[in-house]
């Protein structure tokens, strides 16, 4: 076992030079490379995804935290990648689509080579080499050379058909000076996590056994200059700090927490235990009924219609949900969330479950996406998160659609997406019931888990 006393941590990022080019694959496989090698190593993913995250979590033995540039501002960002930088001896990030890819064609934001700058991370570039032998050359050239104030480290080749296909490779890639190759990767096929409709399948879904991990990390060990890399890596820039502490709690907020609900951002949870809130986890897959003496339901994303027929049968849990509703329980749901409180779920194939009434809104399934993107929302009426006026930011990401019950439903939020002018509401009110599609992101506006907390203590002092 290596000491981490001995080693002054290290860091890069690996980015791609476009989506579904291997980073996750291959992140997984030096995540546990460098495990077997007796280092503590510490994930996080640029982007609002919480299915990579998840795997990270799963093999690195710690908690992957997501990295934005476009939700979080650059200190919000700092003070997430800092204190789970301490005590560790390599920092891996995991970037998002290609590395120069983000909000807006003309700007940066979101992107991978903003983090790489704002953390001062060294980019190692991915590149499918499917198809091609010299064009590899100047594809390298230009994304080392876009950006002149990016941190370059290197490029690994990916899915290469063999060594005379290598040979072609670094022979082109002569003719891109100061560009280091630290590897080539074949074709592995059977390697690539299945993907569903949301992306990959989640840890929960696809658990990365350990046959599997040992067979991504003998592959990099085989086919990359693993220690070569290591040697290449800077110690980390940033002065790394303590992690957020939590209050005593004062309220108990119920988490659904299982395969149907598992898409949460660590610090959105973290930060609800910093205002007082006692998180008390439970599933609705599986428990009969609420946990006791609740003052708050936290209903998050996830895969709700892929279990809606044990959600359905689980009649007990639906109808504490609903009678909690009823009483006044304050309850924020997302994405997911929303999708359980409904009145039913309609699968693709043409089934109907009953959900927990909660909402007067009927969900249906569809075969293409819905929504995909960034949202910032602004409150015009005052919620469980918040005055009129407030603002957070968070992304949409569903493969569902509302076929009735909105209207008549109070709507509380207003979205902004990419386009000026692409202004739409959302965000619906009942009781003390608060749900919408958007997954918001409390480290961009820290009061909003504060609201949501207060909101709860005011429910159990009767207020």
């Amino acid at each position: 076992m290596i000491s981490n006393s001995n080693y002054a941590p290290k860091g890069l990022i690996i980015a791609g030079t476009h989506s579904g080019v291997g980073k996750t694959t291959f992140t997984l496989g030096l995540l546990h490379a460098l495990r077997r090698r007796g280092l503590t190593v510490q994930p996080f993913k640029v982007g609002p995804d919480f299915i990579d995250p998840g795997h990270h979590s799963r093999v690195a033995g710690r908690v992957s935290r997501n990295l934005d540039g476009w939700m979080l501002s650059r200190e919000a960002n700092l003070e997430i990648f800092r204190p789970q930088s301490r005590d560790v001896d390599v920092v891996v990030v995991e970037g998002v689509m290609g590395l120069f890819d983000g909000f807006a064609g003309d700007s940066e934001d979101g992107s991978t080579a903003q983090m790489a700058k704002w953390l001062g991370l060294p980019v190692l570039l991915i590149v499918d080499a499917r198809s091609m032998a010299r064009s590899a050359a100047a594809l390298v050239q230009g994304f080392a050379t876009f950006d002149p104030d990016l941190p370059f480290l290197g490029i690994v080749f990916n899915r290469i058909a063999g060594p005379r296909h290598r040979e072609y490779l670094e022979a082109a890639l002569t003719q891109v000076p100061g560009v280091r190759c630290f590897g080539a990767l074949p074709r592995e096929n059977d390697l690539a996590i299945p993907e569903r409709h949301l992306g990959l399948t989640t840890t929960e879904d696809h658990p990365l056994d350990m046959a599997y991990l040992d067979r991504l990390a003998d592959l990099l060990e085989t086919n990359l200059d693993l220690d070569g890399l290591m040697a290449a890596l800077p110690a980390l820039p940033l002065p790394l700090t303590a992690p957020l502490t939590g209050a005593k709690p004062e309220i108990r907020l119920g988490v659904a927490k299982d395969p149907a609900f598992c898409f949460y951002y660590p610090e959105n949870l973290e930060l609800l235990a910093h205002f007082g809130a006692e998180l008390v986890f439970f599933s609705p897959l599986s428990d009969r009924t609420l946990p006791p003496d609740l003052d708050g339901l936290y209903l998050g994303g996830g895969y709700p219609e892929l279990f809606a027929e044990r959600l359905a049968a689980n009649r007990v849990m639906l109808q504490a949900v609903g009678q909690a509703a009823q009483a006044g329980l304050p309850i924020y749901a997302e994405c997911g969330g929303l999708m359980y409180l409904s009145q039913e779920i309609s699968t693709k194939e043409g089934q109907t479950f009953p959900m927990a009434g909660v909402l007067p809104l009927r969900v249906r399934m569809l075969p293409r996406l819905k929504a995909l993107g960034y949202r910032e929302v602004t409150l015009f009426a005052d919620t469980l998160l918040g005055p009129a006026g407030t603002q957070a930011r968070g992304h949409e990401f569903h493969y569902s659609e509302i076929v009735s019950g909105a209207d008549g439903l109070a709507q509380v939020y207003r979205l902004t997406a990419r386009r000026p002018g692409e202004e739409t509401e959302e965000g619906f009110i009942i009781n003390n019931v608060l749900a919408s599609y958007v997954h918001l992101h409390f480290a961009s506006n820290p009061d909003l888990p504060r609201h949501l907390v207060a909101a709860c203590r005011e429910y159990k002092n009767g207020m």
